[in-house]
């Protein structure tokens, strides 16, 4: 719609508006709906509608002053205190009582209460992509139509206003809740300081009551003196000191999700009792001017936001599951670490270790093999299969080997924590991409060795079996079964190791959650503590087992529940009759030399070039796959910023241009 068009529809509705009779709330829907773009995040065509708005407003002053009146009417007859308490804050009900509430919404909309202003607010903004261009307007867009109404922002000192009195009703009730949260038995047990000395929640409430009475009375007599809230504000402070402090406690001590929503919930009430606060302050401090607008412009967005995205499940979803994820993922950025090699001495370490993983992994495909030929039942045969590759990675673990695919899991939540570090490395591109670089170079060595043990190992074995037996590992049949398992053109081998990349990352975040637990449930020190193992193991091997454990459990459980994720896929993809099933390279290399050698050491050149091209294509995709789904977890996580993203992805192709080698082998020192 052209600005001329535009203005006419404007000037017919203000026409209905003047009308006494006119149904104001419906007129301000149309208002809207003439003023909200055509595109959710198109900034400026809201602003261009909201400009021809303030004209029209500036010169007819009838319209601004009916305009005014209905507004007038809303503030004054409606009820605030659940927009103010409540809209964009988390409810008590908890995480999982608020997803089914808001599922159930979707199913069963609620009744808008029109004599209250957050459903009156939710009805005019009635789409949740209202949000987006009501935040993008800047603020002196806003303004401008407030000025065209001519607001008039001199406090009456012979009454309270209605808002004021909700205002200051709303803070008293923040407060309250404020110093329940406070109070949490879940946050004393993270942080014990907070019994032993005075809780700023308690003593907010306190002075915050003592401001409100002095507020009230105040405003009807000037002569009593203004309390000011200074003192109030630092006791604020200090509440996010301490939800600050507990969340760096349970980035060591393990977190849950009722902890997790617990300070999201502290920090929402803070915050809208900070806006609320800045509100009262400015109209008392500036009374006669429009500095009051400001505050109340910032607010309305907020609000705008907080209803229009009261019923979405995924935004709600993302604003917890991203917070709870971060702390997984440092429990697994703290591993990853362990991946990376900086010098020459840690890149010959990480090769013997992926060669030593490649000897077990032969040995695993071996076990596979043999059981296949039993020709289990399938569920049996699904059970001892993800029994041989979930044990198998487990001794890989604790004889300190490697396998390689599953460090991208591992190394992205390292890179994303130190690009998310807003006072660390992550302002440093070129300390980032140093780290890039000896992650790249880390993972590499350890495929090759993976692959240059499990391979020709795995035709000596043959080869060996075939002296003893007379008969190879593999017979013709399934050796050319598994050189075109891992052939890209006669079978889903990329699509395949794409699944097992996603079930890398998957471990990955399984081991991290397996850290936090360890810590958050103080596994150790029970184990530690408990007298039947005592009893059963002695007190030095128990406490030796209640270390490891620290350590290792969430190690143990990723690999192992990863077995079960391996050996289980082609189980479900057999009894769904979907085509699901995964290829990892380390494995694949493994058949490939037992294919090789059943086919007599002469296979067809085109089989083996092929088989050779699809393995190099797994190994690619198995690390690709799980590197970028772990890395966008932990970058969302961290809410690092697409800038950041693209500064990070420019500075790593400059290094690579200029230091190639840097990314294939260590420097000398």
């Amino acid at each position: 719609m052209t600005q001329e068009p535009l203005r006419q529809a404007m000037e017919a509705l203000f026409d209905r508006v003047v009308d006494p009779d006119a149904d104001t709330l419906t007129a301000l829907s149309e208002l809207i709906a003439l003023v909200r773009p055509p595109r959710p995040g198109d900034a400026s065509h809201a602003s261009d509608r909201l400009g021809t708005l303030a004209d029209l407003l500036e010169t007819r002053p009838e319209y601004a002053a009916a305009l005014r009146e209905c507004l007038g009417s809303l503030l004054s007859t409606r009820k605030h205190l659940s927009l103010y308490v409540d809209a964009g804050i988390f409810p008590n009900t908890g995480f999982v009582g608020e997803i089914r509430r808001r599922i159930a919404h979707k199913i069963l909309p609620e009744v808008p209460d029109r004599a209250n202003l957050r459903d009156v607010l939710g009805t005019l903004f009635d789409r949740p992509s209202d949000a987006e261009w009501v935040a993008a307007v800047d603020d002196a867009t806003w303004l401008r139509i407030l000025d065209g109404l001519g607001v008039d922002t001199t406090p009456d000192v012979r009454a309270l206003p209605h808002w004021a009195q909700q205002v200051l009703e709303a803070l008293q009730i923040l407060s309250y809740r404020i110093s329940a949260l406070g109070l949490e038995p879940e946050l004393v047990r993270v942080d014990p300081d907070l019994e032993r000395f005075a809780s700023p929640f308690v003593a907010q409430n306190v002075e915050m009551l003592a401001f409100l009475e002095t507020y009230r009375r105040t405003w009807l007599d000037p002569e009593v003196a203004f309390r000011s809230d200074r003192h109030l504000h630092v006791l604020l402070d200090q509440c996010r000191t301490v939800i600050a402090r507990v969340r760096r406690l349970a980035s060591n001590n393990g977190t849950s999700i009722h902890l997790t929503f617990t300070l999201e919930r502290l920090r929402q009430h803070l915050d809208r009792t900070g806006h609320l606060l800045e509100i009262l302050e400015t109209v008392w401090e500036r009374p006669d001017g429009r500095a009051v607008l400001v505050p109340a412009v910032r607010l309305f967005k907020r609000l705008v936001a907080a209803e229009c995205r009261k019923n979405t499940l995924l935004h709600y979803m993302r604003q917890n599951v991203s917070i709870l994820a971060l702390r997984v993922a440092d429990h697994a950025g703290r591993k990853g670490g362990h991946y990376i090699s900086s010098n020459r001495a840690e890149y010959a370490a990480m090769a013997r270790s992926a060669l030593l993983g490649g000897l077990v992994i032969t040995f695993m495909s071996l076990f596979k093999v043999l059981m296949a030929y039993l020709h289990l039942p399938p569920l049996t045969e699904a059970l001892v299969f993800c029994l041989n590759y979930g044990l198998g990675f487990v001794l890989i673990h604790v004889i300190h080997g490697t396998v390689a695919t599953k460090q991208p899991a591992m190394t992205a939540n390292a890179i994303a924590a130190t690009l998310g570090d807003p006072g660390g490395k992550g302002r440093d591109l070129e300390a980032l991409t140093t780290l890039i670089a000896r992650t790249t170079r880390t993972q590499m060595v350890a495929i090759l060795g993976n692959v240059g043990v499990a391979l020709p190992l795995a035709m000596l074995v043959s080869l060996a079996a075939q002296q003893a037996f007379g008969v190879h590992i593999a017979t013709p049949e399934k050796a050319r079964e598994m050189l075109h398992d891992v052939h890209p053109l006669f079978s889903g081998a990329v699509f395949y190791a794409a699944i097992a990349g996603f079930w890398l990352f998957l471990s990955g975040l399984v081991a991290g959650y397996y850290d936090n637990v360890s810590a958050y449930a103080r596994v150790p020190e029970r184990l530690g503590a408990a007298r039947w193992l005592r009893r059963v193991l002695g007190p030095d091997r128990q406490a030796r087992l209640a270390e490891y454990v620290r350590g290792n459990l969430g190690a143990l459980m990723g690999n192992f529940l990863f077995g079960f994720m391996l050996g289980g896929s082609y189980a479900v993809g057999s009894l769904f009759g979907v085509p699901f099933d995964i290829r990892h390279v380390a494995f694949s290399s493994a058949f490939i030399g037992f294919g090789i050698a059943g086919k007599g050491f002469t296979p067809a050149g085109a089989d083996l070039a092929g088989a050779l091209i699809g393995l190099f294509l797994v190994g690619t995709t198995n690390l690709v796959v799980s590197f970028t789904l772990a890395l966008m977890v932990a970058l969302r996580a961290r809410q690092v910023t697409f800038a950041q993203r693209r500064q990070l992805v420019s500075s790593v192709v400059a290094r690579l241009r200029r230091q190639p080698w840097e990314f294939f082998l260590p420097p000398r020192r």
